[in-house]
C-alpha cells in the first residue's frame, strides 16, 4: 500500500507513541486521523505539528469501549475523506497492579479498554474495510503478552488477547485486509521508573539500550507500505529483550 494520500486512523495518537506513528504516517504522504478520549490540548498540539508542515489531519475523540463512539468516529472519517485505509489500534491503559490487590475495576479497565476496546475497532473498521476491498490493520501488543510481568497482570492478560485477535482477525478478514501487530519492549519509560529501574531494564536488553517511539513508528510504516504479503505476523520490536 502507498501512504502517498492514504487515510489512517492512529487511536490515542495525542500522546506519547500514538503520537509518532501518526507524525511519521503524516511525513509520509499520508492523511491522519489523530484520536483522543481526554486530554484534547495534547491532540491539539499533535495536529498543530502535522499542520505546520502543511499537511492535513482530523481530529476525532472517543472512547473506544464504546460501540457507539466507534460508528461516530468512522461516520467522521468516511464524510471528510469517503474511505479509511489504515487503522492503528494504538490507544491503552498502563498500570501497576501487585497481584493481591487487583479487583474488579482493574480488570474492566484493562479489558475495556485495551482488548474490548481494540476487538469493536476492528468489527467496525474491519467491516468497512472488507466492503471497500481493501485495509490494513495494525494492532499495538506487547512482549509482556509472553513473557508476563508478575506486578501486571491484568495488564499482561489484556495483550494477550491482542495477538489472539489479531490471529483470528487475519484469516476472518482476508482476502481483502491484513491483520498484524506490533510487541514493543520497553520503548518509553512510565514517569515512576528510577534510574536503578532503568538500569535494570537496559542490562536485561541485548542491544544495551531502551527502544524509541520512533522503532515502533517505523515498523508500523514497514507494515503498511513494505508489503501486502504480511498478515497474522506479531513483530517484537524491543532490542531482543523477549529472548532474555
Amino acid at each position: 500500500m502507498n501512504l502517498e494520500n492514504s487515510v489512517c486512523l492512529i487511536t490515542g495518537s495525542n500522546v506519547r507513541v500514538g503520537r509518532a506513528i501518526a507524525l511519521n504516517l503524516s511525513r509520509k504522504g499520508a492523511f491522519v486521523t489523530i484520536h483522543y478520549n481526554s486530554q484534547k490540548s495534547k491532540a491539539d498540539d499533535t495536529a498543530e505539528l502535522i499542520r505546520s508542515t502543511g499537511k492535513e489531519c482530523l481530529i476525532v475523540k472517543g472512547d473506544i469501549s464504546k460501540k457507539t463512539d466507534w460508528h461516530q468516529i468512522l461516520q467522521t472519517i468516511v464524510a471528510k475523506w469517503k474511505k479509511i485505509d489504515v487503522l492503528v489500534n494504538n490507544a491503552a491503559i498502563f498500570y501497576r497492579t501487585p497481584f493481591f490487590e487487583v479487583g474488579d475495576l482493574d480488570w474492566y479497565n484493562f479489558l475495556d479498554v485495551n482488548l474490548k476496546g481494540t476487538f469493536y475497532g476492528c468489527q467496525i473498521i474491519g467491516e468497512f474495510m472488507v466492503k471497500q476491498r481493501s485495509g490494513k490493520i495494525i494492532n499495538i501488543a506487547d512482549v509482556s503478552a509472553e513473557t508476563v510481568w508478575p506486578s501486571y497482570i491484568p495488564y499482561c492478560i489484556s495483550k494477550a488477547g491482542i495477538i489472539a485477535l489479531t490471529k483470528g482477525l487475519s484469516k476472518a478478514l482476508a482476502p481483502y485486509v491484513t491483520v498484524n501487530a506490533v510487541s514493543p519492549g520497553t520503548v518509553m519509560l512510565a514517569e515512576k521508573y528510577d534510574p536503578a529501574e532503568e538500569n535494570y531494564l537496559i542490562e536485561r536488553t541485548p542491544l544495551k539500550r531502551l527502544g524509541d517511539p520512533q522503532d515502533i513508528a517505523n515498523t508500523v510504516a514497514f507494515l503498511i507500505e513494505g508489503s501486502d504479503f504480511i498478515t497474522g505476523t506479531i513483530i517484537n520490536v524491543d532490542g531482543g529483550r523477549s529472548l532474555t
